[in-house]
């Protein structure tokens, strides 16, 4: 039974391994942890490991556990990697440093006037759905230029692009897409890989990685 501490210096050290391969700077990759689910006690070794990223995929989850974690540690950086409806932007905006999902023009006009009323803006990704999947969320490739013309119209600087590929299929196409997609489009930031195969991600271009199970061990 590996420690937390223990999981948390493995998942860095194959980042930083899979960093170098690529000619990367492992200090440009963050890791996520997906605490989604976890409770305040499973997630504490990890902060107390020195790991200050998380990730959550509901609002309301978020925001009962979270407060009271944050008034224990320094330097929280909170981020939500599910789906957002628009009735919950004001919400995660005052909860959340960084939206993963941003996939339509209804939810960039709740969030622009979510972050205007707040007077700050969350690091915002938007999510393509790359493997062009019905029962997933994301825009459409060929949707990603309008949606991105609208987000810079409603005053939303946008940080990046998010990608979840397709399950049991190998995900470096996917990742390459993205990556060129992100590039395309001048932005900086590559929302991707899980724990099955962030290691890949890295390799091609991810600079937030999302883990959970290689963090926090297999659910019960």
């Amino acid at each position: 039974m590996v420690d937390p501490a223990g999981r948390l210096a493995e998942v860095k050290a194959t980042i930083a391994g899979a960093a170098k391969r690529a000619q990367r700077d492992p200090a440009d990759i963050r890791l996520i942890a997906v605490s989604k689910t976890r409770d305040a006690d499973a997630i504490r070794p990890l902060i107390a490991a020195g790991q200050r990223d998380f990730g959550e995929n509901r609002v309301q989850e978020a925001a009962a556990k979270w407060p009271a974690l944050r008034a224990e540690a320094d330097g929280i950086m909170l981020h939500l990697i599910g789906q957002l409806q628009s009735n919950k932007a004001e919400e995660a905006v005052a909860l959340f440093d960084a939206i993963h999902s941003l996939d339509r023009a209804s939810l960039v006009q709740a969030l622009a006037k979510a972050c205007e009323k707040a007077g700050k803006q969350p690091q915002l990704f938007v999510q393509v759905n790359v493997g062009d999947e019905e029962q997933k969320g994301g825009c459409a490739v060929a949707d990603l230029p309008a949606l991105l013309a609208a987000a810079a119209e409603a005053g939303l600087t946008i940080a990046g692009l998010m990608a979840i590929p397709p399950a049991e299929v190998e995900p470096a196409p996917y990742f390459a897409l993205l990556d060129e997609l992100a590039e395309r489009h001048g932005l900086a930031g590559r929302s991707m890989g899980m724990s099955g195969d962030y290691e890949t991600a890295v390799t091609l271009g991810a600079t937030h990685v999302r883990v959970g199970t290689a963090l926090f061990g297999v659910r019960e």
